[in-house]
């Protein structure tokens, strides 16, 4: 009983992260679902989230001006959560050059910040994007011609991580997995979470926005429910520098996936195959199957602890375990940085697993993140 604990826990983390990609590029090779892309203009709202951004809120506004979009389809939004810096000062600054202000009175989080800047918004695709995201001049126009696909509902950018020398760092491996996976699933059907930094939507499909609730996450969820998908453009690229502190960053982590608990488990009817296809199989997989992953280590590493007892071979495969979760844990504790794969693979594997650990006990202890503050980059 033991060994089957000990075996099938193992087969569930490696297809967690392995197999179930594995699993998507067979079932790509057998039916792809091409984006039908070319170029599109339809009239576009860009709405900007901004929460006491006086550092980076100039960068950004010019940044989104040099925009290669027709101008007179764009309608540039700012939407400041109840900034209590210079941040409206500086927007206004540019009121001439059409950036418009939405000042939310009080802080709710950026959801709410969002779904005011919604219902304003003139344009018939909405595109949602952070501060501290530089997009190229045809990134706009990228992403938008997706749409000229009326299949598709939703569309992703690419993240790039960068570190201050240009080159990826620190979570620059966990995002490039992430990259890889959505553009399988992309190409077997749909999306399962778009990039909250930077995505574009039809209008029709962000009419009930929540406050508690991910914003990225909900639109991908209310396509599928329209009987539209997500996908995501390689050529539409989200650039950001890598977290000041990565230590820092577990926070941040552990809110994404608490916020992902609570849309998931209020969006359980998507789990029925028979009405959403392939779908299910995909929110099943890559939301909760990701998310049981440190259950499954806990039983495996308790299983080999007790069959160390009776066998040598278990007691090496146990070595091995213990020394792969104490490197994660000197990476982690020390917060040290490496470019070298082999320490980059448990540290990422500890980090990621740690905080969905953490999201579980306070999702269950009844948490529901709202507010939201920046990441420090």
């Amino acid at each position: 009983m033991l060994e089957l604990v000990f075996w099938g826990a193992l087969f569930l983390v490696f297809y967690a992260y392995l197999g179930y990609p594995l699993t998507l590029a067979l079932a790509a090779r057998l039916r792809r679902r091409l984006v039908q892309k070319t170029a599109f203009f339809p009239a576009v709202t860009l709405i900007i989230t901004a929460y006491n951004e006086e550092k980076r809120i100039r960068e950004k506004v010019e940044n989104t001006l040099a925009l290669d979009y027709p101008r007179e389809k764009l309608q540039v939004l700012v939407a400041s959560d109840g900034s209590t810096d210079t941040t409206a000062f500086i927007v206004r600054e540019y009121a001439e050059r059409g950036i418009k202000l939405l000042q939310v009175g009080e802080r709710r989080g950026k959801e709410n910040a969002q779904r005011e800047a919604v219902a304003i918004a003139s344009g018939e695709i909405l595109v949602f994007t952070d501060v501290a995201t530089r997009l190229d001049p045809d990134g706009l126009a990228q992403i938008v011609a997706n749409f000229a696909d009326p299949t598709v509902g939703c569309v992703s950018s690419e993240d790039h991580v960068q570190g201050q020398d240009g080159t990826p760092a620190g979570e620059g491996m966990y995002v490039r997995y992430e990259m890889w996976l959505r553009r399988l699933e992309s190409s077997v059907y749909s999306l399962v979470g778009l990039s909250g930094s930077f995505f574009a939507a039809r209008k029709r499909v962000c009419q009930d926005f929540s406050a508690e609730m991910q914003s990225d996450f909900r639109t991908l969820l209310n396509s599928i429910k329209l009987g539209l998908r997500g996908v995501c453009d390689p050529n539409a690229v989200g650039y950001y520098l890598d977290v000041s502190d990565p230590r820092k960053e577990m926070e941040r982590k552990v809110r994404t996936v608490i916020r992902g608990m609570t849309v998931f488990f209020r969006h359980l009817e998507l789990l029925n195959y028979f009405r959403y296809g392939i779908f299910s199989f995909q929110f099943f997989c890559h939301k909760l199957v990701r998310w049981l992953v440190p259950f499954f280590v806990a039983a495996a590493l308790a299983a080999n602890v007790s069959l160390a007892l009776t066998s040598s071979a278990y007691q090496a495969l146990l070595a091995m375990q213990l020394v792969f979760y104490a490197a994660a844990l000197i990476i982690f504790t020390a917060g040290l940085t490496t470019h070298t794969f082999i320490l980059k693979l448990p540290a990422y594997f500890f980090t990621v697993n740690l905080a969905i650990a953490i999201a579980w006990w306070r999702y269950i202890k009844g948490d529901r993140v709202v507010m939201w503050t920046p990441s420090q980059r």
